[in-house]
């Protein structure tokens, strides 16, 4: 359908103020301070010990044929790591043609294309002020100058990350035979990754927060006769509403049988008294996502043996929580949490451990991914950010409990970053027994 003269002005307002080009303006986590994109890249460069790294955006998807339902472009999570840029289509390459050096390559400005998807950051002076790079150039060089300055090396190493699965042959021409001995980036930017600085924390600390807000007005609207996706509708409300441009992962509320499904996501039955109600949700801040897990009963109230295997949840996560300090390890916390459900299990799940029950790990990096990026078998460290989340899930029985929280490991222990959100049943109980704030709104409460 064509847009009328008015609607297509209206559109295109929009579409200049929030377009994929302009490098966070207007977004509300605010800018990547420059020393720290500078910082990383630099990293990145030692760590490559001088071999080329060429490092390639996401794209634009076409609107026509790729889901046009879900057209928000979100850049690729290294090169906004690396640049703090949401152009589309772009490369950043670094330690060429001098170790230390590092360009800035985009896609020449097209106005007729950015009538339908609004102004993108071309090569220039305005570029280079919004990147904080200094060589800015059109993406139309990229192939002959990579290829120009790898003929300069002997035996070329290269670490490379398309950024998409569309550049790989754009790439591949670029790299040449030097594809013979390229490294995937990814590893390297993984390790990096898994330590946060300071905007990191900024972003996760307010997508933590905005989460909290979330879980505890579905616990003040939630009641019988709701259905699971408009509990997902209030939550997603909160999110846009806070400043969280799209959520980290589809949002789970699982309710009496859909809350033993670990990834549940359909989001269709209607919550009714008696029932438990799984909701495993995460706001994305500025390219940063919480991921807070809650359990809460339609009621209102939890039942003695809703509450008794809430309560063994819970202190198995304590017993987690326990061993979080510099040095641990993702499997010691497991083990803990295990051994605290084998040893006070009694007969809460027959004549078993609750442990049989428990079929997830305990623990995910969290950061620009949901399940983010870090090796598993590393040791702990200051500035490290993981969840920390057991789970009981009886299938007989309807009946699913987990807990999760988001934990920063500092130099003495850890800070439960989701600490403002309750964990102790009675607490739950306490706000879901206030009336609704947001949801009445929208025309559901009093």
């Amino acid at each position: 359908m064509i847009p009328d003269r008015a609607t297509l002005t209206a559109c295109l307002a929009v579409a200049f103020l929030s377009s994929p080009g302009s490098a966070q303006v207007g977004a509300p986590a605010g800018p990547v301070p420059a020393e720290l994109l500078q910082e990383r890249r630099v990293r990145v460069m030692e760590a490559a010990a001088g071999a080329p790294v060429v490092l390639g955006s996401s794209r634009l998807r076409d609107l026509e044929r790729e889901y046009p339902q879900d057209s928000d472009f979100r850049q690729s999570n290294d090169f906004f790591y690396l640049t703090g840029l949401e152009t589309p289509d772009a490369w950043l390459v670094l330690n060429l043609p001098t170790p230390g050096s590092e360009g800035l390559y985009l896609e020449p400005r097209d106005p007729a294309q950015e009538l339908w998807t609004g102004e993108k950051l071309g090569p220039g002076s305005e570029a280079r002020a919004r990147s904080g790079l200094a060589d800015v150039r059109s993406s139309d060089r990229l192939v002959t100058d990579v290829t120009g300055w790898l003929g300069q090396l002997e035996a070329p190493a290269v670490y490379i990350d398309p950024g998409d699965p569309a550049h790989v042959d754009r790439l591949g021409e670029a790299l040449g035979e030097a594809r013979g001995t390229a490294r995937q980036l990814g590893p390297t930017l993984a390790e990096l990754r898994m330590i946060k600085d300071r905007d990191e924390l900024r972003r996760l600390r307010e997508a933590v927060r905005i989460t909290t807000e979330a879980h505890q007005e579905a616990w003040r609207a939630a009641g019988a006769g709701m259905h699971e996706y408009e509990v997902e509708a209030l939550i997603e409300y909160v999110f846009r509403s806070r400043g969280a441009e799209r959520v980290g992962f589809p949002s789970i509320v699982g309710s009496a049988e859909n809350s033993v499904t670990l990834h549940y996501d359909k989001n269709r039955r209607m919550l009714q008294d008696g029932d438990l109600v799984v909701v495993d949700i995460g706001a994305e801040f500025g390219y940063y996502t919480a991921d807070l897990t809650r359990t809460f009963p339609v009621s209102g109230q939890f039942t003695d043996r809703q509450r008794a295997v809430y309560e063994l949840v819970l202190s198995a996560q304590e017993a987690a929580l326990a061993e979080v300090r510099p040095g641990a390890t993702v499997g010691r916390l497991e083990q803990a949490a295990r051994r605290y459900m084998r040893e006070h299990s009694g007969d809460l799940c027959g004549g078993e451990s609750c442990a049989a029950y428990f079929p997830h790990g305990i623990s995910h990096w969290l950061g620009m991914d949901v399940h983010d990026v870090g090796n598993y078998g590393t040791t702990l460290a200051p500035g490290m950010v993981l969840t920390i989340e057991p789970g009981i899930y009886l299938p007989d029985e309807s009946l699913g409990v987990r807990i999760e929280d988001n934990v920063l490991v500092t130099e003495d222990g850890y800070e439960l970053l989701s600490g403002s959100l309750p964990r102790r049943p009675e607490e739950v109980e306490r706000i879901m027994s206030e009336a609704p704030r947001i949801w009445s709104v929208a025309g559901k409460g009093s």
